[in-house]
């Protein structure tokens, strides 16, 4: 008569199997504080207790008609703790005898092979492996577990609101504190793609906007280049309602206004102007007289 697994390893393996269950439909551990798994940790450990008592009764019936030899060596066993026994059936080698009782009558090269058992170990690992994935398989079709489109909503949502707390808390430029950095040029032409291309052209040629590549400019608030285009940027134009003012609207950043005023002023000072022969458009407003 075989032994029976004790209950409380029952029990171990079935809140291990229901944690991963939980896990894999709920998909974070706020599952732990839930009255619903709790519910059904007490339901399982109930019925793994009836079970086991059951049994307990199948056992001992079973046991009285054994004979008195099988009695003794069934007593021997139990009485061993559970893990040596699950040790030694896993890894005990057979003798002389048991070997010649499990025999397979064929082989090849002098090698006769054994109708050996599977380790208990490997079978368990073979049936936790299936279980798993069964419940895993499950979880993935019924819910949203695992599913890399659904995760990478999930942390695009999270980076995109780290990144607005940052920028609410990062000091913005103004137009006191705003200077020229090369290394924000690039930087700026994003903004300027995202943001003025469709009135000022690529790369700053003009079209619905005056050309930003000469130096005719229409609106000339401050004396150096770079300080008059944050402050177009940021307060608008009040000579075209087009333009409005994209720092007051919140449109861009005071960071983001220093960036296209780099932008503009690289392509205005650091580069030749895009004339009208090369497709920019017609100079407006006046010369102007830059500060350095």
């Amino acid at each position: 008569m075989k032994q029976r697994t004790p209950v409380y390893v029952t029990i171990a393996i079935i809140l291990v199997i229901l944690f991963i269950l939980y896990y894999m439909f709920v998909q974070n551990s706020s599952f732990i504080a839930s009255p619903y798994f709790w519910g059904t940790v007490i339901i399982t450990v109930i019925l793994a207790m009836i079970q086991n008592a059951l049994g307990d009764l199948i056992e001992n019936d079973r046991f009285k008609k054994l004979t008195d030899l099988e009695k003794a060596e069934y007593i021997k066993e139990k009485n061993t703790p559970y893990f040596k026994r699950l040790y030694e059936s896993a890894f005990k080698k057979q003798t002389a005898t048991e070997e010649k009782d499990i025999l397979i009558d064929h082989g090849f090269d002098g090698i006769m092979e054994l109708d050996n058992q599977l380790p208990k170990w490997w079978l368990g690992l073979f049936w936790f492996g299936v279980a798993y994935c069964v419940i895993y398989m499950t979880s993935y079709f019924l819910t949203d577990f695992a599913h890399q489109k659904q995760e990478y909503d999930e942390e695009y949502v999270a980076q995109t609101a780290s990144v607005a707390e940052y920028m609410k808390n990062v000091p913005q430029a103004t137009i006191e504190t705003a200077e020229f950095k090369e290394d924000e040029v690039e930087a700026g032409k994003i903004v300027f793609q995202t943001n003025c291309i469709s009135c000022h052209g690529e790369g700053g040629k003009g079209g619905i906007g005056p050309n930003l590549t000469d130096k005719f400019w229409i609106n000339q608030p401050e004396k150096t280049l770079f300080k008059n285009v944050f402050y177009m940027v940021e307060n608008g134009s009040p000579n075209n309602p087009a333009m409005q003012p994209w720092g007051k609207n919140g449109v861009v950043s005071g960071n983001e206004i220093q960036q296209v005023a780099a932008y503009v002023y690289h392509i205005n000072q650091e580069q030749p102007p895009i004339t009208p022969a090369q497709g920019g458009a017609a100079p407006q407003g006046t010369e102007a007289k830059w500060e350095k």
